[in-house]
């Protein structure tokens, strides 16, 4: 009987299977673990991958900024239009009173002499147009009462017109306000991220983020001097200026004078040598001359980046003095430093 027993294969193979089974399962454990679970934590940065994210953040910041100072210039022009139409629309309504106290003088007399004529009833009406529009009395006035209700006349429309125009400016400054807030949080945002990751290198390590740029920069003339001198008096007081700014602290969207963002450096030296430039870059580069690489001149506009979101003076021998991001003060260095957008000559 021994010798008819049936193998136990089943058996065997079902053990067999089992401790495969254990083992995928532990593998898998074990995977599981080192991808999402507690044995092993993520890499963290190198200082210059961080050095390198901050980087493309301050760009990135920059461009916002850029967007934020053309939001701001023509939000801030609405708000110039807009009360110059209230201060023109109380001029004209002042103007109303003056000629409906007229007419009401008039309306006394003839009341007085017994009765009031119909076309002088627009000083007591409460919708003065309408009442002109519908009133049969153009043959009843005489030559006085027809020039006073004709100033009245007038008066209610330009009034019109002005409200009209008001609201439009409102509607126009209520949309500027609001692109405003999306760029001062895109700004804001960035900036903040940037400084979290800075916050994860030594001081050296984040000193050196600022002092890339002014590795192997010159002294404070040596980069004039050693070039072609600025093409006239205007761009030399630019240069002159930008000079005396050297330090100033960068703060995105300030003109100075003792903070500036880039285009607000370059504004600001030109406004000192009585040149007006326009607030952001990419309109800055076309308020002068383009001119190639090879011809710059000290004062010359030196602009950045693919968006022309970037701008310093060229001050000579391949240097500029620019607002670099807020990890570095106003300084010169290379020009080379970024990618070249193109430059302008706008004295």
């Amino acid at each position: 009987m021994g010798a008819h027993r049936r193998p136990r294969k089943r058996v065997t193979g079902g053990g067999r299977t089992a401790r495969t089974a254990a083992t995928v399962t532990l593998a898998g454990a074990a995977t599981a673990a080192g991808l999402g679970g507690t044995g092993h934590a993520d890499p963290q940065p190198t200082a210059a991958q961080v050095r390198a994210k901050v980087d493309k953040l301050y760009q990135e910041a920059e461009v916002a900024t850029e967007k934020y100072n053309g939001a701001k210039e023509k939000a801030d022009a609405a708000e110039r239009r807009l009360e110059k139409l209230r201060d023109e629309a109380a001029r004209k309504e002042d103007g109303l009173n003056s000629a409906r106290e007229a007419l009401g003088s008039v309306a006394a007399a003839q009341y007085r002499n017994g009765g009031l004529d119909p076309a002088l009833q627009l000083a007591l009406s409460s919708d003065p147009d309408g009442y002109l529009d519908g009133a049969a009395f153009a043959e009843r006035v005489g030559s006085r009462q027809r020039a006073e209700v004709g100033r009245v006349r007038k008066e209610l429309r330009d009034i019109e017109q002005l409200r009209g125009a008001a609201r439009v400016e409102v509607t126009s400054l209520k949309s500027r306000r609001a692109e405003l807030k999306r760029h001062r949080e895109t700004v804001t945002g960035k900036l903040e991220t940037a400084r979290r990751l800075l916050s994860r290198l030594t001081a050296e390590e984040r000193a050196d983020v600022g002092d890339r740029a002014s590795r192997s920069t010159p002294g404070p003339r040596e980069g004039l001097s050693a070039s072609s001198p600025a093409p006239n008096s205007r761009a030399a007081a630019a240069v002159a200026y930008a000079y005396q700014k050297l330090g100033s602290p960068y703060v995105w969207g300030a003109t100075g004078p003792n903070a500036f963002d880039c285009s607000g450096l370059t504004q600001a030296a030109y406004r000192a040598a009585g040149v007006s430039l326009p607030r952001t870059t990419y309109a800055q580069i076309d308020a002068g001359r383009r001119v190639g690489r090879s011809e710059l001149l000290p004062g010359d506009l030196v602009f950045f980046y693919s968006g022309i979101s970037h701008v310093g003076i060229y001050v000579g021998n391949g240097r500029m003095i620019h607002a670099p991001n807020p990890s570095a003060p106003v300084r010169v260095a290379p020009v080379d430093e970024m990618p070249f957008a193109g430059a302008a000559r706008v004295a």
